[in-house]
């Protein structure tokens, strides 16, 4: 049974410190301790990686691996890189130095126009649906880039277009019953709850069958029991495609239960990684979490 997590009053995201523990073993690499350290078998591995805008250093000298049917989830509080991290995996940033490997291929900068390609797939801390088309429709626009048949074979409804769209549609339809929204599927995205609208950009993301999937706060502003099913959603989604895992998320509960491995940064710099029991344990986590509530506590009484 986990420790109870005390809450922290420092900042809108509502972050929670980890539980203190008695047992405090050293900070822990990046190697070891995971069935998914063979290189053959990783999907994600960071090198190195920096990345700054101006004098502002977002992340520094970051190291990250990922292996096929893994959660690895990246923690820390706020400004500590993690949402840059994920745009430089995918390419909307360009890091000043190390390298991304996603599969076979390295990249000083991931071309973003071949994400699809490499079998990447991501959400978006912010929610990025098409507010007047439909739930079908948002899901579907996740096979854009698997299209094949060309305009005019779309117009004309040539054999294989049609074959082609069938196909999209079949895997667009399973999607949606997998996530239960079959009753919304002919609603505009924009009018749906807001813990729904966070279920069609995972359905979105989903579709294509990547097999690697990046989730930044896939929970951000859910209620308990919306964050529940979402948990089970994305643990049925690595069940079922076997794909990597990255995950961001603040509600610290949710990434012991669900992640297999957790990176945690402060301030741009890996600090820890291993299991969550290892993880809850480490000084330095601790340290990076407590010391922001013991701050807050500081500055109340001043």
């Amino acid at each position: 049974m986990q420790p109870a997590l005390r809450p922290v009053r420092s900042g809108p995201e509502g972050r929670r410190p980890l539980p203190r523990s008695a047992a405090r073993p050293a900070a822990l690499p990046v190697a070891g301790g995971s069935p998914h350290r063979d290189r053959a078998g990783l999907v994600l591995s960071i090198e190195g990686l920096s990345l700054a805008f101006g004098g502002t250093v977002a992340f520094a000298e970051i190291d990250l691996a990922v292996g096929a049917g893994e959660i690895h989830a990246v923690i820390g509080p706020n400004g500590a890189g993690k949402s840059s991290l994920i745009n430089a995996v995918t390419g909307l940033y360009a890091p000043q130095a190390g390298r991304v490997r996603i599969g076979a291929e390295a990249f000083a900068r991931v071309p973003a126009g071949r994400l699809a390609a490499l079998g990447v797939a991501r959400t978006f801390q912010n929610l990025a649906l098409f507010a007047g088309l439909s739930v079908r429709d948002n899901v579907l626009s996740g096979l854009a880039a698997a299209r094949r048949a060309g305009l005019g074979a779309q117009i004309l409804g040539l054999p294989a277009a049609r074959r082609e769209a069938l196909a999209h549609r079949d895997a667009a339809e399973a999607v949606i019953g997998r996530l239960g929204l079959g009753a919304v599927a002919d609603r505009p995205a924009g009018r749906l709850p807001y813990g729904l609208q966070k279920r069609v950009e995972l359905g979105r993301a989903l579709v294509a069958r990547p097999r690697l999937l990046l989730l930044d706060e896939p929970m951000a502003g859910m209620t308990a029991t919306e964050k529940a099913e979402m948990t089970g959603f994305i643990r049925a989604a690595r069940e079922t495609s076997g794909a990597a895992i990255v995950l961001i998320e603040h509600d610290i509960g949710v990434v012991m239960r669900l992640s297999d491995r957790v990176t945690v940064l402060d301030h741009g710099r890996r600090i820890a990684t291993g299991t969550p029991a290892q993880v809850q344990a480490d000084p330095a986590v601790i340290a990076a979490y407590l010391g922001l509530a013991d701050e807050d506590a500081d500055a109340e009484a001043a």
